[in-house]
């Protein structure tokens, strides 16, 4: 099996900052991808920040420059750093890997449970 935790969810003010940590462990071989995707009350989930194994990373524009995804493969962590936080990034936030439990298994998508980010105007 494979177990994604995220932790490091709070409430904070605006213009405050939080740190997001996700830790991937089980039967993990080889972790392809990582990812934060976050949902609010009443809207889709959406995809925040991507990191690829390879060197490809990408944001959504609503957090460009204010958020940086962060990988320590040593350890299969994977970290998001929000800054300038607004009321409107308030939502659970999920971490997301592309996890092969085996070699030239083809990666399966993993979901964590969810950590709760509630910015206060």
């Amino acid at each position: 099996q494979v177990q994604l935790v995220e932790s490091g969810g709070g409430l904070v003010q605006a213009g405050g900052s939080l740190r997001l940590s996700c830790a991937a462990s089980g039967s993990v071989f080889s972790i392809n991808a990582l990812s934060w995707y976050r949902q609010a009350p009443g809207k889709q989930r959406e995809l925040v920040a991507a990191s690829i194994s390879g060197g490809n990373i990408n944001y959504a524009d609503s957090v460009k420059g204010r958020f940086t995804i962060a990988r320590d493969n040593a350890e299969n962590m994977v970290y998001l750093q929000m800054n300038s936080l607004k009321p409107e990034d308030t939502a659970i936030y999920y971490c997301n890997a592309l996890v092969s439990r085996w070699r030239d298994e083809l990666p399966r998508n993993y979901w964590g449970q969810g950590t709760q980010v509630t910015v206060s105007s």
